[in-house]
């Protein structure tokens, strides 16, 4: 049996085809997978972005607010002064209104 030029031509043609189609789906799959595999990292990235947002947030708040709860130590100790001097200062007037009250 022996097979003439055409029918040779055909058979390389038709496996040639069968040949490229199946490396142009193997391509297709491998293509779609990775692009399945992207759209996950993308997605797990985006969710790790949106928690660094939310954390950037809290932080700034955190920021304003802490003025408003903390009090320097220098802060306090000068404020404190200030009461002592005006409880000081109380002191002496009333010690002024007793000493005239006893002479009188």
């Amino acid at each position: 049996m022996v097979m003439d030029f055409t029918q040779a031509v055909t058979w390389a043609i038709t496996l040639l085809g069968i040949f490229s189609s199946l490396v142009f789906g193997l391509v297709k799959l491998l293509l779609s997978q990775m692009e399945k595999r992207l759209g996950e990292r993308f997605a797990s990235q985006e969710k790790e972005i949106a928690k660094l947002a939310e954390l950037e947030r809290d932080f700034l708040r955190f920021q304003a607010e802490l003025p408003l709860h903390y009090v320097h130590r220098q802060d306090y100790v000068r404020n404190q002064t200030v009461i002592e001097a005006k409880l000081d200062g109380l002191r002496d007037k009333l010690e002024v209104v007793q000493m005239k009250g006893a002479k009188q």
